[in-house]
């Protein structure tokens, strides 16, 4: 069984993070994984930085615009996870746009993934459809559980099929804007996440954009398994460097 399947089991609200890999400094990568772990978050998803993150905030734009100055590739990523699994057992998504592992060739990207010990991709502009069709095949051959989204105006209809090829769970995007852009959660946000809990879906729902702090996590969890954090990390790392980790993840799971 995948690492991300075996974590979705246990029986409490789980908390993924995020970071853009190569940020704040480029060798930062490794050392942000093994803290994380050690901080008691249950997912980490790294960041693949891209030129034209089209559903990137301005502070996820900006950490990734600065892992690329700093000399971030695809191939560096994959070097700095070589060595990676004998240190954290957690499990490790990578986060990116399909270009990337389009240049570097899908099936050369899935076989780095399986050897590194990722365990699955989330891939915001890869249609659902597309997956389906032309990669699910070649992603199950490697292990790697594809993490699809979905938003308020996601259809019934889209959501039952993104379930139904799903084996990991649903990134639950909480609402039509980019990362990093609210400051809470409405009445409005709050009737999606119930409508989508009462669809009684197979795959369980883990809500991103939005969650900042233990307040949005556990609104955000109501009616979710679990919760993504990304630009208020960001923010932490860049003010803070990577020495305070621990200090930002535990105040959000007391």
């Amino acid at each position: 069984m995948n690492r991300i399947q075996e974590k979705l089991k246990e029986d409490r609200k789980l908390l993924s993070i995020y970071f853009s890999a190569g940020f704040p400094n480029l060798d930062d990568t490794e050392q942000i994984i093994v803290d994380l772990e050690k901080s008691g978050v249950d997912f980490i998803e790294i960041g693949l930085p891209f030129s034209d993150p089209l559903a990137d905030g301005p502070t996820i734009q900006e950490s990734s615009t600065k892992a690329l100055r700093n000399g971030m590739t695809t191939q560096k990523l994959f070097d700095q996870l070589t060595d990676i699994r004998p240190k954290v057992e957690i499990p490790l998504i990578i986060m990116g746009y399909f270009n990337p592992m389009l240049q570097y060739g899908v099936e050369d990207f899935c076989k780095e993934c399986a050897e590194t010990g990722i365990d699955g991709l989330i891939i915001p502009d890869l249609p659902v459809d597309v997956y389906h069709e032309e990669y699910q095949e070649l992603f199950e051959k490697y292990g790697l559980i594809n993490i699809f989204l979905i938003t308020p105006q996601t259809s019934e209809e889209r959501i039952r099929f993104i379930d139904s090829i799903s084996n990991g769970f649903i990134y639950m995007v909480s609402s039509a804007s980019v990362t990093g852009s609210t400051s809470g959660f409405g009445n409005e946000t709050t009737d999606y996440f119930r409508r989508i809990h009462k669809m009684d879906l197979r795959n369980p729902q883990i809500v991103g954009f939005g969650i900042k702090d233990q307040e949005t996590f556990k609104a955000a969890t109501q009616f979710a398994k679990g919760a993504i954090i990304g630009s208020a990390f960001i923010k932490h790392l860049d003010s803070e460097g990577t020495s305070e980790i621990s200090n930002f993840i535990e105040p959000i799971k007391l």
